[in-house]
């Protein structure tokens, strides 16, 4: 499996390092046949070549397997025609990498909730409020004068129709209940256009119970019932918000792992942004990247036929969640002592000693 490296901005190069080091322990295990290709983005790019993305990056996207991408801060670049492309928006929607996939489950000793979560949210990723991915040319934000601001949200039924088939089919092979979370009382025309879609999905998977629930009663629900969900299908900004507060409650949003899958590529990201603030200190915690690779590599199994790399994911999976349960093997942002580089050694130990015929199977979050 060829895989292509981005690390990215702030601490993105530092969690990059730590993920690389877990992939490769993970491959001298199961032998894998990993081959990881590194290349600059971001800043460190801008800096070199005058873009933050360039051309021959986003070429290479589509001939390897899947991508690592490493956080960016887009807030700190220059202006489009000076060479500041968003990496992450500019891939989902040039690629129509349609589902961005979160996993939100509990952690013991770190969950704030009273009853456990276990949930996936499956975001649509190339729309909605999102201004910047919205327009054919030009911002989805525009004022016509000084102190009038408007933005435009995008939903369509392509996209809609997409990401409730990732959800339905994820669900499928859960427990067949999907979630689907909207504004319509109030956005009548988008939000109504994304029910339509996901009703009709819907009838294409009988044996899967669909429930619509408001934006607002979702997020409540989230803290009071976390049991009643399954998977969760809403739009892009919805699903952002959503899928931070469940990590977060799980434990931390530097415990959540994403990948950006769309038909035929697929994107492995963090939940989190660069923290510039902490960069090149050692203390990052790098779990989301790390989880997020492991998505990865269960994707393309799926799709691949390859069942080692799928077992590499769960086995990945369960290491994470021993290493993360004990207060002595946690980072110092879970309240532990570790840095990046001693957590890392931490988790490659418990990997080496956790034969894979030991893990009992987890529940797929990413095989849709």
């Amino acid at each position: 499996m060829k895989l292509l490296v981005l690390p990215g901005d702030g601490i993105g190069p530092e969690i990059t390092d730590a993920t690389v080091a877990v992939l490769g322990a993970l491959d001298d295990q199961l032998g894998l046949g990993l081959e990881l290709e590194q290349r600059d983005i971001g800043l460190a790019s801008l800096a070199a070549v005058g873009t933050t993305l360039p051309d021959d990056v986003v070429a290479r996207v589509t001939e390897v397997d899947g991508t690592v991408l490493g956080p960016v801060s887009h807030y700190d670049y220059p202006a489009r025609d000076q060479g500041g492309i968003n990496p992450s928006a500019e891939l989902r929607t040039r690629f129509a990498l349609h589902s961005n996939i979160r996993p939100c489950r509990s952690v013991e000793g770190l969950s704030v909730l009273r009853t456990p979560m276990d949930l996936v949210i499956v975001r649509e990723n190339t729309e909605g409020f999102y201004a910047d991915r919205n327009m054919y040319a030009g911002s989805g934000e525009f004022m016509p004068d000084e102190d009038s601001a408007f933005s435009i949200r995008k939903v369509t039924a392509q996209a809609s129709r997409r990401v409730a088939r990732t959800a339905f089919t994820l669900a499928r092979s859960r427990r067949r209940h999907v979630t689907a979370v909207h504004k319509a009382n109030v956005l009548k025309l988008s939000d109504g256009l994304f029910l339509r879609c996901v009703r009709e999905v819907a009838e294409e998977f009988p044996d899967v119970e669909l429930r619509e629930l408001i934006v607002d009663a979702a997020a409540a629900r989230l803290i009071r019932d976390p049991g009643s969900f399954d998977v969760v299908v809403t739009t892009n900004m919805f699903g952002d918000i959503l899928s931070d507060e469940a990590s977060e409650l799980c434990g931390s949003l530097g415990l959540g792992g994403a990948v950006n899958a769309g038909d035929g590529i697929c994107v492995a990201q963090a939940q989190h942004g660069s923290a510039p603030d902490i960069a090149g200190q050692g203390i990052a915690n790098p779990v989301s990247l790390i989880l997020s690779a492991g998505m990865l590599l269960d994707w393309h199994g799926a799709r691949s036929g390859r069942p080692e790399l799928r077992g590499a994911w769960d086995h990945l999976d369960r290491a994470v969640t021993s290493v993360v349960a004990d207060p002595a093997t946690r980072t110092r942002d879970l309240g532990g002592s570790l840095g990046t580089a001693d957590f890392t050694r931490a988790l490659i130990d418990a990997l080496t000693h956790m034969t894979p015929t030991q893990m009992a199977p987890t529940q797929e979050v990413s095989r849709g």
